[in-house]
């Protein structure tokens, strides 16, 4: 299941979120039942409550994953590009996955400043991985500026209402069938990364559905459980749906196709 994301090659095709946690202790139990090779982290949280707060660096290093710094809570271009720069040279990574907040109460990405601040990044040597919406065309205008990988969200970040609509992220697949996609935000239940995975993305980012779980630990092999799934169904191909019922025995003729 090995895939290629931003020139590093991955085995896990399952992104996590470190926020929200119960303890340092259930974060680094559930990064490794997740078997996690990315983790993301809001560079503004850490910041407020000071950087290396209960261990969380040590964390993360122990786990061998690769850090993603976000831009979460920024809401204008400038303020997401001075964070971007501060996350570079904190953790000494050109990843990084930009978020530009343009409604409260959705938290929806704002297209403009998005492809404006991320025009900005790629110019200055970063792998930007843009947090976006379903929307092709504000896909494509990322793309334009030099983005290689597209975050559309499944649904409002940490409403765990899953993939709210299907047919565009069906779109993006189809039309943009070599760029990595990875679903981002909204995932409730390992059905919807299933659902998302058979869809033909490449992987699938979350952390609510993990964190605030009951027992995040469980919930996280869970969530690893259905990535793998997801992926091997989409790779074995997927039979189509029947308006009518179709016999699965038949009744004359040979019993398997030659």
């Amino acid at each position: 299941m090995k895939f290629r994301i931003a020139d590093v090659e991955l085995e896990s095709r399952f992104f996590l979120g470190t926020a929200g946690y119960p303890s340092p202790e259930v974060l680094r139990q559930a990064i490794t039942a997740a078997g996690v090779q990315v983790v993301t982290v809001g560079l503004k949280r850490q910041l407020a409550h000071g950087a290396g707060a209960n261990g969380f660096y040590d964390i993360i290093r122990a786990s061998g994953a690769r850090l993603l710094p976000n831009t979460a809570g920024c809401r204008s271009a400038r303020e997401a590009v001075t964070l971007a720069q501060m996350a570079r040279e904190l953790f000494d990574t050109n990843w990084i996955k930009l978020e530009v907040v343009g409604d409260d109460y959705t938290l929806q990405p704002d297209p403009f400043e998005l492809v404006k601040a991320a025009q900005e990044l790629v110019n200055a040597g970063f792998e930007v991985f843009p947090y976006c919406t379903d929307d092709l065309v504000t896909c494509q205008r990322l793309l334009d500026v030099g983005c290689r990988i597209l975050m559309p969200w499944g649904a409002p970040i940490g409403s765990g209402q899953g993939l709210v609509n299907p047919f565009a992220l069906r779109t993006l697949r189809a039309r943009l069938p070599d760029v990595p996609l990875i679903v981002d935000a909204g995932i409730g239940s390992p059905a919807d990364a299933v659902q998302a995975m058979q869809l033909g993305f490449d992987a699938v980012l979350l952390n609510s559905a993990v964190a605030q779980a009951s027992d995040p630990v469980q919930m996280a092999r869970a969530f690893k459980l259905a990535v793998e799934a997801g992926r091997i169904a989409y790779q074995a191909g997927i039979i189509a749906r029947q308006d009518m019922a179709v016999a699965t025995t038949p009744v004359t003729g040979q019993p398997f196709t030659l």
